[in-house]
């Protein structure tokens, strides 16, 4: 017989389970799920101003809008509203009577970001769940 050969009745097989790779696996799940998680806490629905399968408003009830005018002036329904800071107050106010807590926000396209974000901010600030941005479909 030589050496390093065995005979072929005393091979025994491995029955130990290689987890090495599931961690590997499991470790770069972990991974994308923290870092995604906070992406979906948001709660923000954001839409570019054409999109051309954009869903319809729903006709449940008549909708919460808040509009901000391309020169910054603020609506909420047919009311003028100042600044963003007091827009809180007269959200809460709208609000309390209402069981659904959903918004939309009509933006024109050509009105800082920054202004938009503070609108938004505002509207958190008031206690609004679900803060929908309008778009439409493109002209042809």
């Amino acid at each position: 017989m030589e050496v390093g050969r065995r005979e072929s009745g005393s091979r025994r097989t491995l029955s130990q389970i290689n987890v090495t790779p599931f961690v590997d696996v499991m470790l770069v799940l972990l991974i994308i799920f923290m870092v995604a998680a906070p992406m979906m806490e948001t709660g923000v629905d954001v839409k570019l101003p054409e999109v051309a399968d954009a869903p319809p408003l729903p006709q449940a009830s008549e909708p919460l809008v808040i509009t901000v005018e391309k020169n910054g002036n603020l609506l909420v329904g047919r009311s003028r509203v100042e600044t963003p800071e007091q827009l809180t107050p007269v959200l809460v106010q709208i609000l309390k009577d209402r069981e659904e807590k959903d918004v939309f926000l009509h933006a024109d396209r050509d009105v800082p970001y920054g202004r938009v974000v503070q609108v938004m901010a505002a509207a958190k600030k008031a206690g609004i769940e679900k803060l929908g941005m309008v778009s439409r479909h493109p002209e042809p």
